[in-house]
């Protein structure tokens, strides 16, 4: 008879830190054994409400049914056949699906890969090849993957580029607008032109890369002003404009694109994560004539665009049709953001509140001052609702911002309920 194992998480942690490197972090030492929807439940039997969403993964809760069975529907075909081998229908749909729902009134094409930082590393070689220019400019602040490439676009040394220079050249980083602590539109659009004038000349600039909304780097919208005026530049100059919609992307602003709001189209746009609910798969989507400037063998890799990962997603954009679930980001969202400015009166530790959609976060800080950002205190609020039963992740440039990031598919009651234990979290660290 086979012996039962009852795990716990400090056994499980033990086990974690003898064998896998300390570079690979967690935010919380809590080993997940099922999950449904907007609940996960640890190896304890302990039930937990996602706020993180598996950082923005699960827009459509996890193992929603519609996924589930269309991934079980695939595996019963074929699993893998490299599409550079034998290509298969899944892959040609879900193409043309995202080619139609992309901004942009143009002709388009997409090539699947299999992680975010390979969209993006995909996007720069495809800029690249057409302009057959080598700069890129990013933006501080902004993310946009852990490879060596992605690494010198992203605008964020600790944790991630530390230790792990030199970074490749002619990548350049603009200035990212936040109003709040006075930097303008007009201050990054300045900033750009320094890089011109000190850096790169423009006729040398590839592409343009930015996040509509920053990530890791705290929830900052782009304000569509910076995109206009992006846009009108890259025209002027030749560069591609790159939208990063990783995290964005897939509903979770309340349009299938954030940049959807943002007024302008992006000449190519990188789409992973929440795009196939849960199941590994990314995609650069841009102009036809663009995507076509890599020649045959270019662009791919082994498990690019997996079958797998190719059905789930087909089922995930059916599923935010079904369940009108861009409707149901924007109610989230307008919850959310009641609910943090109802908590924002009673402690003067959050400085501001802000978001696109149901992408929403507030910024911690000693005494409500911007310039005196409260790490300390955004570490134990994330710890604490943990011990109580809520899932957050902390971000932002100075690690004080808790964003949210809760599947679409929850209900209004648990929603409030999660603000609930962030309200008796914040109440218990502030006491």
């Amino acid at each position: 008879m086979q012996r039962e194992i009852h795990l716990t998480n400090a056994a499980l942690l033990a086990r974690r830190q003898a064998a896998v490197p300390r570079g690979v972090g967690h935010a919380h030492a809590i080993f997940a054994a099922r999950a449904e929807n907007a609940e996960v439940f640890d190896v304890e039997g302990r039930r937990y409400i996602d706020f993180a969403g598996g950082i923005a993964v699960v827009n459509t809760g996890h193992r929603h049914p519609a996924v589930i069975a269309a991934v079980k529907d695939q595996l019963d075909r074929y699993t893998h056949t490299a599409f550079q081998v034998l290509p298969y229908e899944p892959y040609v749909e879900l193409a043309e699906k995202l080619n139609a729902m992309a901004p942009g009134d143009f002709a388009k094409k997409t090539v699947f890969l299999t992680t975010g930082a390979e969209a993006i590393e995909n996007a720069i070689k495809i800029a690249r090849a057409y302009t057959g220019r080598p700069g890129v400019i990013a933006f501080g602040g902004g993310y946009h993957g852990r490879t060596l490439l992605t690494l010198g676009l992203t605008g964020k040394v600790a944790p991630y580029k530390t230790g792990f220079g030199p970074f490749p050249a002619d990548i350049f980083h603009a200035v990212f607008p936040d109003a709040a602590r006075g930097v303008s539109v007009n201050d990054a659009m300045a900033s750009i032109a320094a890089i011109f004038r000190n850096d790169i000349e423009a006729e040398r600039v590839a592409a343009i890369i930015l996040e509509p909304v920053q990530g890791e780097g705290g929830f900052n919208v782009a304000p569509p002003e910076l995109m206009r005026k992006l846009r009108e530049l890259c025209d002027t100059h030749g560069i591609l404009l790159i939208a990063d919609e990783i995290q964005s992307g897939a509903g979770r602003t309340g349009t299938w694109f954030a940049m959807e709001q943002m007024g302008v189209a992006a000449d190519l746009t990188t789409i992973a994560k929440s795009m196939a609910g849960g199941f590994p798969i990314s995609a650069v989507i841009g102009r036809a004539e663009v995507m076509d400037a890599p020649g045959p063998g270019g662009l791919g890799g082994t498990y690019a665009g997996s079958p797998v990962g190719c059905a789930a997603g087909l089922a995930v954009l059916e599923v935010f049709e079904k369940e009108n679930l861009l409707q149901r980001a924007r109610q989230i969202g307008e919850r959310l953001g009641s609910g943090l400015a109802t908590l924002a009166q009673r402690h003067t530790c959050i400085a501001t509140v802000r978001g696109l959609g149901a992408m929403v976060a507030f910024e911690l800080s000693h005494g409500g001052d911007l310039h005196k950002p409260d790490a300390d205190l955004a570490k134990r609020v994330a710890a604490e609702a943990a011990r109580r039963g809520l899932i957050l992740l902390t971000c932002g440039t100075w690690g004080n911002v808790i964003r949210i990031l809760v599947p679409l598919t929850a209900s209004d009651a648990l929603v409030d309920e999660g603000l609930g234990i962030l309200a008796e979290s914040l109440n218990a660290c502030t006491a």
